[in-house]
């Protein structure tokens, strides 16, 4: 058996079953990304025939059915996949899909391993399930966590800029602290805390006390934690408070 024939037959296994999945199933080429076999399920969402999505490049398939911005974060992942060459490995990620018929992009959690690899062993094939966020009883709590990685993204630079005692002092407020009590604890005045507060609400771009709460949870300067065997508690400030 030659090494097409290997390939082929490797396709076959899969999609033998893979239709019986509740998931879309997709075999892609590691060398290029390219899709060359996908499920029904699949092939049905995206609204193609699979003689015409093996007709694509790798780009202009990406470019047509998957949301650009996400690749910063898969494509390390996958490259990382490949390096580790490990039979048991798996790596889940979120994408945007661009399902037929919607206008909106369909969140999926999808999760990637070698299926095949050369005769030098280096990976070739690459098998994803994918399950659309929509239909999971989770989708809620996992729009929230995309939500907020994708708040992180776009405010990591106004973040950044805000000094050492900036990020105290915005702990403090976002804890409903006032100006006195959190000036008594950083050992500083009122007055100096009201400076800062005009220079953080001027870095971040922000107004109101909501915002800068939502700053302060975003980038851990303050942590809400719900317990279900002792009650329901708050995480404030290190002490967890009831």
């Amino acid at each position: 058996m030659n090494f097409e024939e290997k390939v082929s037959a490797q396709i076959a296994q899969v999609a033998a079953f893979a239709d019986f999945l509740p998931a879309v199933a997709i075999i892609n080429r590691a060398t290029d990304g390219a899709a060359i076999w996908m499920n029904k399920r699949g092939l049905s969402q995206l609204g193609i025939e699979l003689s015409d999505l093996q007709k694509f490049q790798d780009k202009e398939y990406f470019e047509r059915f998957f949301n650009f911005a996400d690749s910063e974060d898969i494509n390390p992942k996958i490259l990382a996949l490949f390096e580790r060459n490990n039979d048991e490995e798996v790596v889940t990620f979120f994408q945007q899909v661009k399902i037929a018929g919607k206008l909106e992009w369909t969140w999926h959690m999808s999760s990637t391993k070698i299926l095949f690899r050369d005769d030098q062993g280096a990976p070739f094939l690459m098998l994803t399930l994918s399950i659309p966020l929509d239909r999971m009883f989770l989708a809620q709590k996992a729009e929230k966590l995309l939500h907020e990685n994708n708040f992180l993204k776009e405010n990591m630079l106004a973040f950044s800029s805000l000094s050492l005692r900036e990020k105290e002092v915005l702990k403090r407020l976002a804890l409903g602290e006032t100006a006195s009590e959190c000036g008594d604890k950083l050992f500083i005045s009122p007055q100096t805390v009201e400076t800062h507060r005009k220079n953080i609400k001027k870095k971040l771009g922000v107004n109101t006390f909501f915002e800068l709460n939502t700053f302060a949870r975003a980038f851990d300067l303050i942590c809400l934690y719900l317990t279900s065997t002792l009650g329901t508690g708050i995480w404030l400030d290190g002490v967890l408070s009831y």
